[in-house]
């Protein structure tokens, strides 16, 4: 099992919305992948709430049946249709993958 992590510092606005509308849109564009992506197998979205100076803004959390899924995920056209609208919001990403 391969797990991906993302988290993503935001903009305070783009897209003509403030920073929490924006997260709000990015969980609900990710968690609509959930069942429609082959290997895919589990994908949670959170918001933060500390609001703190190290916190991010969004998390990705997801796991994968394998490196390959996860590598036609990256490549799969309806999440490549998300990065433009997630790349134009954030300021900063980090990201980590492993395997269990």
């Amino acid at each position: 099992m391969i797990k991906h992590i993302v988290m993503w510092q935001l903009k305070d606005e783009a897209h003509g919305n403030g920073r929490q509308a924006n997260a709000a849109l990015i969980k609900e564009k990710l968690e609509a992948l959930q069942g429609r992506i082959p290997g895919l197998s589990a994908i949670e979205v959170g918001l933060d709430f500390s609001c703190s100076e190290s916190s991010c803004d969004v998390v990705l959390y997801s796991e994968f049946v394998d490196r390959q899924s996860l590598d036609a995920y990256q490549a799969h056209p309806e999440h490549q249709a998300l990065k433009p609208f997630i790349g134009e919001a954030c300021c900063d990403r980090r990201v980590v993958d492993y395997e269990m």
